[in-house]
């Protein structure tokens, strides 16, 4: 097995290595190198739905993934499981989100206690575009200017669960677009990470999103400028 670092100042490959038959010792590699990168790349592998469970669990309990728009689990038997598609079979969609662009999100941060990570498996992809892309978030707060990052050291953020990240209306909730009144928790805007103890921004995303305590307006001011600085192409990676 072999930890490839990106050019970037995150991500990393890791090749050659299955995934279905790794012992303790390599997944524990894996897991440091995740913790030490924050995204991993694995290429080539062929999992079925029991083996993308599998490799999912190693890294702690599973979520029962959101339900599509349409109000259907995607896989029989795996909850776990969500499906990203723009097929449409019988007039149905096989998946969620359709041909749109996703806008930046974090999964699932609506939640009361989020997810740690995410499991993005491809399956077939365009020969061009339906690029991933990914931000660095611990850079992105260590890089705002000292005044914001006091400024916000102590503010919380209600994360929307009113649209996913194609802007969709979630299952059983009714739209809204008054940041003030709509559902979802409060996380704190800047986080300590459990394990490795680095700071960094929680943004989850933008639309709908409030920062509590503020007037409307300078939650929305605020928002666009931290979105601004963590967004930036030097905090940003897609693989190749």
């Amino acid at each position: 097995m072999e930890i490839i670092p990106t050019e970037k100042a995150f991500g990393a490959e890791i090749q050659g290595i299955d995934v279905r038959q790794i012992d303790a010792g390599e997944f524990e590699s894996i897991y440091h190198a995740w913790l030490d990168h924050q995204v991993l790349l694995f290429r080539g592998q062929q999992l079925t739905d029991e083996d993308l469970i599998a490799f999912s669990r190693r890294f702690g309990e599973l979520d029962d993934a959101p339900i599509q728009e349409t109000g259907r689990r995607f896989v029989e038997g795996y909850p776990e499981i969500y499906i990203v598609s723009n097929v449409i079979e019988n007039g149905e969609p096989l998946g969620s989100l359709g041909a749109g662009e996703a806008c930046w999100h974090t999964d699932m941060s609506y939640l009361e206690d989020p997810p740690k990570a995410s499991i993005l498996y491809a399956l077939e992809v365009p020969p061009k575009g339906g690029t991933t892309y990914f931000c660095d978030m611990y850079r992105a707060y260590d890089c705002l200017p000292d005044e914001l990052r006091r400024r916000i050291t102590s503010f919380t953020l209600k994360h929307d669960a009113t649209y996913n990240s194609g802007g969709y209306v979630r299952q059983g909730t009714v739209p809204t677009d008054d940041p003030l009144d709509s559902p979802g928790h409060d996380h704190p805007l800047v986080c300590t990470h459990p394990e490795t103890q680095r700071r960094l921004l929680y943004l989850g995303r933008r639309r709908n999103a409030y920062v509590r305590g503020l007037a409307l307006s300078e939650s929305e001011a605020l928002l666009d400028e931290l979105w601004s600085y963590a967004t930036q192409e030097a905090f940003v990676w897609h693989s190749v």
